[in-house]
């Protein structure tokens, strides 16, 4: 009997090994029924279709977002101070100092006013290309006079016309991603239709054009493109350095465009780490990254004038850590004692040894850079209480508070937040399952099939998976954030619904045994994005058409005539005061001094910013006046929309805010004004009575701005 049953056992793995034979018999058969050149030609037709999809994708968006922005500001039938006025903000400063390049004699010339800039702000030299990350603008400059651009077009279309190119590129990038993870063009074409469709909620290209992340979200795109490329098993070697060197450029690039860059970075950083935790034969291409990483952070260092940002930024740190455990080759022989200890050593310097490093470069490397950051970090996550004006005013912004419920009313209903849940759990669950598999010592297969039904073995989705999980949860807190998760949310929600692999995982789950899972599972990846995308024909194609016909007027008249009466009428040695945010308009649209600019990274700004804010205190018209010539301005400017601001939310008003940093409001008891003896400054000035107008003399008004000249002598009136 024993005999029998061993005879069993033995017949069993060859009936398997002979199926398995079998099965690649047929596969083979199948496959040399094709001629080489079938295959070839088949293959390069779907490669040429894809990439005529993802350059038409690209250049539609272009051709659209130049649509829209002539449609909602009749760009065209403007005059230059009328098209400048639509740069508001810290935009408007971006676009002024373009303008200045061009005006310089020399191109050597123009970066040197730039990095030793005293025509800007008064009684302050500052280095503008460092301060603001002036980089778009030096290549904008140059390709503009280089290519001959000045013969054949106005300087803020080509500037515009830059910015609406790399938007192109990132589409561009986000559908070549979802193809490469997908196997499929068709992933990529749902990719730019939901980008599209939640455009409100993925850029912040129709509000504010020359944000620094408008020119630099583009190339982390195709850095992570690249990457995700480069993250592909059975790669050949000549793709494998193609994409390498496509990641090295795009991270150079990036890290030089945005001052910001380096924290993008960091959450990759982190999403790499814990991929190559999870997929051990990733290891040596995890560590290849972090050199790029490095290289970047060397050469933005050198870039951005020796910025000590970089030196004790949060990447450096992690990756320097990372690197040095990686060079101490904690290994032993699997399955030993010693192994087991390296594991646990090797676990706590991952996560001590970041740690340290990090508090190491602060004690020795002297930054300011990150201090208000951190504080406002404190504040935002309930850890410390402030009565700071910069503080909570940031904290009032709407891009710094938590997404509104509107936001996730718009992604369900564009569908792309029900399909990115259910691509994600089923990601999750494979992922799991495979970390199991490995705990429990199971070898790993080197080739993943569609039969397995596997798609949490794949290394590019593990890494994707755990990325827009970590950017999710930053976008969670911080609204302003969801500007870099969303584009991602609608490529992994693309991949999932077109790839066959996820579905044939979900139905290797369900076990179904009616239908073939293989053909169902490719029935699905085609079925379900075909009825996603005729649903968007049906529903969203005509709001877009809408969007384009309907011609909608910016009009702002009165500052139109504010900025016409400072140029006509107002020195040209004279400084203005006002909001930082009508300060950039003032210097695109003119060229005056200013006191202050909206820039919320250098000390010395943010506390004349505060400073001058203060002219809607309840403060003296003394206290006023020596704030102001403490600046040498000679012009105060009133805006009637701060001054009288309602509606919007309690306690975030700006002469809320400087009541309560001033002491005139008290918190504790219910918002109850303190004595004050002197009325808020805004309004007591309009009025023309001493000691105000002993001080200022009013010049100028209409129904939204007042301007004061500040009286050198003063005369008091009885």
């Amino acid at each position: 009997m024993r005999s029998l049953a061993e005879m069993r056992q033995r017949k069993k793995p060859k009936n398997s090994e002979s199926q398995e034979i079998a099965k690649e018999k047929i596969n083979n058969t199948s496959v040399s029924g094709r001629s080489p050149k079938y295959v070839l030609f088949q293959r390069f037709a779907k490669i040429f279709i894809g990439c005529l999809a993802a350059v038409t994708s690209g250049m539609m968006h272009v051709f659209y977002l130049s649509a829209y922005h002539e449609r909602k500001f009749w760009f065209s039938n403007r005059q230059e101070l009328e098209r400048e006025i639509t740069f508001q903000g810290d935009s408007a400063i971006y676009y002024s100092y373009y303008k200045d390049l061009l005006k310089a004699p020399s191109f050597e010339r123009g970066i040197y006013e730039l990095t030793h800039n005293n025509k800007t702000v008064s009684l302050k030299t500052i280095n503008a290309v460092q301060q603001m990350s002036l980089y778009p603008e030096l290549i904008a400059s140059v390709l503009y006079q280089a290519t001959g651009s000045n013969e054949v077009i106005e300087p803020v279309y080509f500037y515009i016309g830059l910015v609406f190119g790399l938007q192109g590129i990132y589409v561009t990038a986000l559908f070549a991603t979802s193809w490469l993870m997908s196997g499929t063009w068709l992933a990529g074409m749902l990719t730019v239709a939901w980008f599209l469709i939640n455009r409100v909620d993925t850029t912040r290209i129709e509000y504010s054009i020359p944000l620094r992340e408008n020119w630099a979200l583009p190339y982390f795109a195709c850095q992570v493109a690249a990457l995700t490329g480069y993250l592909k098993r059975n790669l050949n070697t000549y793709a494998e350095r193609f994409c390498y060197l496509l990641m090295s450029a795009w991270t150079y690039t990036f890290m030089v465009m945005w001052e910001y860059s380096h924290y993008i970075l960091f959450i990759q950083a982190l999403s790499l780490l814990l991929l190559d935790i999870f997929s051990v034969e990733q290891s040596n291409k995890v560590h290849e990254v972090y050199k790029i990483y490095i290289f970047s952070l060397f050469l933005g260092y050198l870039l951005q004038f020796e910025n000590p940002a970089l030196l004790v930024s949060p990447l450096l740190s992690l990756v320097g850590a990372l690197m040095l455990i990686k060079c101490l080759q904690l290994n032993g022989k699997k399955g030993t004692f010693v192994a087991k200890v390296m594991k646990v050593i090797k676990f706590y310097l991952v996560c001590t040894l970041p740690v340290t490093l990090n508090v190491i470069m602060k004690m020795f490397v002297p930054h300011k850079e990150n201090e208000h950051m951190l504080k406002f970090l404190e504040v935002k996550f309930g850890l410390n209480m402030t009565k700071n004006f910069t503080l909570n005013w940031l904290l009032c912004q709407e891009s710094f508070q938590a997404p509104s419920q509107d936001f996730f009313l718009r992604l369900t209903q564009s569908s792309l937040l029900p399909f990115y849940i259910l691509v994600l759990i089923i990601c999750l669950i494979s992922m799991t399952q495979v970390i199991f598999r490995r705990i429990s010592g199971k070898s790993q297969k080197e080739t993943v099939t569609l039969e397995d039904g596997q798609i949490g073995e794949k290394p590019e989705v593990i890494y994707h998976v755990i990325h827009t999980l970590l950017l999710g949860c930053l976008a969670m807190v911080i609204e302003g954030l969801k500007f870099i998760w969303t584009p991602y949310v609608c490529m992994l929600a693309a991949f999932g619904v077109c790839s066959p692999e996820l579905w044939m995982t979900l139905l290797k789950w369900l076990r179904l045994k009616t239908v073939h899972p293989v053909l169902l599972a490719l029935i699905l990846s085609m079925a379900v994005p075909t009825i996603i995308g005729l649903s968007f024909w049906k529903e969203f194609f005509p709001r877009l058409i809408t969007e384009l016909t309907e011609l909608q007027e910016f009009y702002d008249p009165d500052t139109v005539e504010l900025m016409t009466w400072i140029k006509r009428q107002a020195p040209v040695a004279a400084v203005f005061a006002g909001s930082p945010q009508l300060m950039g308009a003032i210097k695109l649209c003119t060229g005056w001094m200013v006191t202050s600019l909206p820039l919320y990274s250098d000390d010395d700004l943010l506390k004349r910013n505060e400073n001058i804010y203060q002219i809607y205190s309840k403060r003296s018209a003394e206290d006023i006046y020596k704030i102001l010539t403490s600046y040498k301005a000679n012009y105060l400017i009133v805006e009637d929309a701060i001054c009288n601001e309602v509606g919007t939310m309690r306690g975030c008003r700006v002469k809320d805010l400087l009541d309560v940093a001033n002491g005139h409001v008290v918190c504790e008891e219910g918002d109850r004004l303190t004595h004050s003896k002197y009325g808020r400054f805004c309004h007591e000035v309009k009025i023309n009575y001493s000691p105000y107008v002993n001080y200022f003399t009013r010049v100028y008004w209409n129904r939204s701005y007042f301007v004061y000249k500040i009286n050198t002598v003063i005369s008091f009136q009885s």
